[in-house]
């Protein structure tokens, strides 16, 4: 479970990304395309997401009807190939499908040259969405970094009259110290084993650490899977609730309020889990976490947030 060599920097800096959307961002967690696109939105990357867009052929790929994942996975490079060799990077919040895309097309069309070549090319500029940030763009790095309490220094003051304490109370409450919101984070399968992505996502989270939006409460047996797995959850419900109960004690036995993983496939499946047992531990993308941060760091230098937002 050992890193695989970091892709090399994008030289010149993009300024613009494809958004590769995936089914169930699209259909069940659409906010968090549109934390994706927010937060390369704050790094001064523009971004586009093709329309035409459908699934990447994964889950007929994983249940072993390969003639139909090739039609899926043909359909899916007619979308997002271009032999420009100047076209955007294309980037993902799903190390599953990222994944299938980096190293499964490879298989689907070994026989098929013209379409292995277009894979080749699509896989080349195909990056996981913390893998992009920082492998990609040199992050961590600026305001996500900073202290609150440096940030807090940057922001324009103003004795506006709606802006001043209006009693002894409100004086006293604004002197008290606002704690950050625990958090865990969970190591979703096919990041960690399929792409070698772990420390990226986890030198996000030290920034946000630093940057005093959230303390971070290990996870015991973090790399262990959830019990998702797509089909594997319906084949074998059994073993995958045994799975899921096992990583959800661990989640409460953290104390964390904020469990955060990489994937949506993950998210649901813990998501439902959690509010199964009455749990109100709150589920999210990492990508949604570091769109809270960046509203959070432009909130206190003074500044309105902008997002041109996802159409998904």
């Amino acid at each position: 479970m050992n890193d695989l060599p970091a892709r090399e920097r994008l030289e010149p800096r993009p300024i613009s990304a494809t958004i590769f959307v995936t089914c169930l961002v699209d259909q069940f967690k659409p906010q968090v395309g549109d934390a994706v696109v927010e937060v390369l939105d704050s790094e001064g990357v523009g971004v586009d997401v093709p329309q035409a867009q459908t699934c990447c052929g994964q889950p007929a790929f994983n249940s072993g009807f390969r003639k139909e994942a090739r039609a899926v996975a043909s359909r899916f490079l007619d979308v997002f190939d271009d032999p420009d060799s100047d076209a955007p990077p294309i980037v993902s919040p799903s190390g599953s499908c990222a994944a299938m895309v980096r190293n499964y097309y490879s298989v689907l069309f070994r026989d098929d040259p013209a379409e292995l070549e277009r894979a080749k090319r699509v896989a080349d500029r195909l990056w996981e969405f913390t893998e992009f940030l920082v492998d990609g763009l040199g992050l961590p790095g600026g305001d996500a970094a900073r202290p609150r309490s440096e940030l807090t220094e940057l922001a324009p003051r103003s004795n506006t009259p709606d802006q001043r304490p209006t009693s002894s109370d409100e004086k006293n409450a604004a002197k008290l110290p606002v704690l950050p919101p625990v958090g865990t984070y969970h190591r979703s399968c096919h990041a960690l084993r399929e792409l070698g992505i772990d420390r990226q996502p986890n030198e996000l989270l030290a920034a946000m650490e630093v940057a005093e939006d959230i303390k971070l409460n290990p996870l015991e047996r973090s790399e262990v899977c959830c019990g998702f797995g797509g089909a594997f959850s319906v084949k074998m419900p059994d073993i995958s609730t045994a799975m899921l109960d096992e990583k959800l004690d661990n989640v409460e036995a953290s104390g964390a309020s904020k469990l955060i993983a990489g994937d949506t496939g993950c998210i649901m499946h813990m998501e439902g889990g959690l509010r199964r047992r009455g749990s109100d531990v709150q589920v999210l993308h990492i990508a949604e976490l570091l769109a809270e941060s960046v509203k959070t760091a432009t909130k206190h230098a003074g500044q309105a947030p902008e997002s041109q937002g996802a159409a998904l």
